[in-house]
């Protein structure tokens, strides 16, 4: 029994909700997850005609899609992961390097990156006290150390 999408979120609505028809309940979604996906299939083996059962073929098709959309949102899920972890090993790998990053303004500040904070919009660079996102890095250069920085020979 196919479901269309007019149907397909008339019936998520009433799973979710019952038959409630206040305007506070209204459920407001853009789109479909796999619990909705998992209703809708529940919806589907209740209404379907005994006499004419949903083929095998059309089932088997359902339980891939949900399969593939199930690993899309794992894989959208790790790379947001990956690219956070990127993002600090970069941050990080600039202590003690002297950096060029853009100001508020788009003005040019050169300094030595003395610390690295993560915060919830991604890791930022401390400069002379300052705070300048990872995105407004211009530049990036090797800051040698003076012999009176080097600690003493074992």
């Amino acid at each position: 029994m196919p479901v269309s999408a007019t149907e397909s979120a008339s019936a998520s609505s009433t799973l979710a909700w019952g038959n409630s028809t206040t305007a506070a309940r209204t459920l407001k979604k853009t789109s479909l997850g796999s619990d909705d996906f998992m209703k809708l299939l529940a919806v589907q083996f209740q209404s379907q005609d005994p006499m004419k059962p949903m083929e095998d073929t059309a089932f088997i098709a359902q339980m891939a899609q949900f399969t593939s959309l199930d690993q899309s949102n794992s894989l959208v899920r790790e790379m947001g992961l990956l690219r956070s972890d990127q993002q600090n090993l970069t941050a990080s790998g600039m202590l003690g390097r002297t950096v060029t990053v853009s100001d508020a303004d788009g003005l040019p500040v050169s300094g030595q990156v003395t610390a690295v904070e993560n915060t919830a919009k991604g890791p930022v660079l401390i400069i002379d006290g300052n705070k300048y996102p990872l995105s407004t890095v211009q530049r990036v250069e090797y800051t040698p150390y003076s012999p009176a920085e080097l600690p003493p020979a074992a």
